[in-house]
């Protein structure tokens, strides 16, 4: 048995694995502008169509071809619509005829997951420009508005973190925003969020840290918690040994002293690596000094 099915969703999405795996893949891409403009004009002039009975100036059929952004089928019903307006087809009929330009974007479908990458990638690589296109195609297609707000406080941890300490209340405010006023006044809070995470240093070192962290967690380097920072609230604590010796941090002039806080596999090791972008400038160099001061023999 052969069987041929079409989609408009991506199919490693849509289409079960066993199914998929027996299948043969064939992608069709978006009509280019000298198609859509053949498929428009032979919708004027074959019988079939308009038969010549409307004349549709050369100015409106190239503003059909651009918003039909390659949907044939878009091209065609604004053309019927602006056709029942009269005989005479001009680029305001056209307009009239159209809410607004097409969105190639499907909530469900693969488009809603290659746009928020690419907003996503564009904010990380600092296109400001570019990351206000892919929102706003977003939210001109209805992508809801909580979802984007979620992407960007990940990223503001995952790709800017201390490099602008701001930039995460800045995304969970433009969060928060858009569950309080909701659209349309939110996009411009999501606009707001985005121009500052796009402007924004960009660093991942709490990224890389916590999983080299991590990794030795998994690798079994867990260690034993040192004895002067277990709990030593309860009675007979300290007769096992917790809590002795333990220092407490704001008796100290500067807020630190010498102590072991890692278990003794991890004495030494550093995860945090700051970069030399932005607040992480400063943090380097107060870093260096925190851990001279905490790993000094006593």
């Amino acid at each position: 048995m052969l069987l041929v099915a079409a989609t408009t969703e991506n199919p490693s999405f849509s289409v079960v694995a066993p199914l998929l795996s027996r299948s043969l893949i064939l992608q069709l891409r978006p009509l280019g502008a000298d198609d859509i403009a053949t498929v428009v004009q032979r919708a004027i002039d074959d019988p079939r169509g308009l038969g010549g009975r409307v004349t549709v100036d050369p100015e409106a059929v190239e503003l059909l071809v651009r918003l039909a952004a390659g949907d044939a089928r878009r091209a065609l019903t604004a053309l019927e619509v602006a056709s029942e307006a009269g005989d005479q087809v001009g680029v305001e009929t056209i307009e009239q005829s159209l809410d607004k330009a097409a969105v190639r974007y499907d909530r469900d479908g693969d488009q809603h997951y290659d746009v928020i990458s690419a907003f996503i990638k564009s904010v990380r690589g600092s296109d400001v420009d570019a990351a206000l296109h892919y929102l706003a195609r977003m939210l001109v297609a209805g992508e809801d508005p909580r979802f984007i707000a979620r992407r960007l406080m990940i990223l503001a941890s995952e790709d800017i973190g201390m490099a602008d300490p701001t930039a995460l209340p800045t995304a969970v405010a433009a969060a928060q925003t858009v569950q309080l006023i909701g659209l349309p006044e939110a996009q411009l809070t999501l606009a707001h969020a985005t121009v500052h995470l796009a402007t924004a240093p960009k660093s991942n070192a709490v990224t890389t840290a916590l999983g080299a962290a991590m990794a030795d967690i998994k690798a079994g380097k867990a260690g034993l918690v040192p004895p002067h920072l277990r709990d030593g609230h309860y009675s007979g604590a300290q007769a096992l040994g917790n809590a002795v010796g333990y220092r407490y941090s704001h008796d100290h002039p500067d807020g630190v002293v010498p102590q072991q806080y890692p278990p003794d596999e991890l004495v030494g090791v550093d995860y945090y690596q700051p970069t030399g972008r932005g607040g992480e400038r400063e943090i380097g160099g107060r870093l260096e000094r925190l851990r001279a001061i905490i790993r000094r023999r006593r």
